[in-house]
């Protein structure tokens, strides 16, 4: 799968978020993690995405497992609880999808950048739920200011003015299109 360029994204972008300034679209920061090359890093990368084909095919104990004995291997890797945490919450066990998200804040730092930005929006979203909405806009605010494009769509979801504005829009547009 070959990636794809600046333009091409900010385009994406811009259609998938259309609520966000184009500005934000154009050259967002593209994040990455940086880790140390060694035989265990790879080996767990190589685990993660056997766990994560297993999830998408609904195999999440399995998954599961595989993530735990990456885990053993390379328990300061945040991407792994990360992952570990968004199958989680295919299964619906979102206190411990909370917790390894935070796990993952903690472990990330300032050199695992996707992995970060990734954790603090699934958080933001598991806050979002239980309706603790300052700790997820706390957690879409961080991500955003990495240049995170849909923890900046979460902020203006979770802006009242700009919901009710993006309602009105819509009511507009739909009376337009109906003439």
């Amino acid at each position: 799968m070959t990636e794809l360029s600046e333009h091409d994204t900010a385009i994406l972008n811009s259609v998938l978020y259309p609520n966000l300034p184009l500005s934000d679209s154009l050259g967002a920061a593209k994040l990455q993690d940086i880790e140390e090359d060694t035989p265990n890093v790879h080996k767990t990368k190589k685990m993660e995405i056997e766990a994560i084909q297993l999830a998408e095919t609904g195999k999440f104990d399995e998954a599961i497992t595989i993530l735990n004995q990456a885990l053993e291997i390379a328990p300061q890797r945040a991407s792994i609880y990360n992952n570990r945490a968004h199958v989680y919450q295919f299964q619906k066990k979102f206190t411990d999808a909370f917790d390894d998200l935070t796990k993952a804040i903690e472990l990330a730092g300032d050199k695992q950048k996707k992995t970060l930005s990734q954790a603090l929006c699934q958080r933001g979203i598991l806050h979002r739920r239980e309706s603790r909405f300052e700790l997820a806009k706390n957690d879409f605010e961080i991500a955003a200011k990495m240049g995170n494009q849909f923890a900046k769509s979460q902020l203006v979801e979770l802006n009242p003015y700009a919901a009710l504005c993006n309602q009105m829009l819509r009511k507009v547009m739909n009376n337009l299109n109906n003439m």
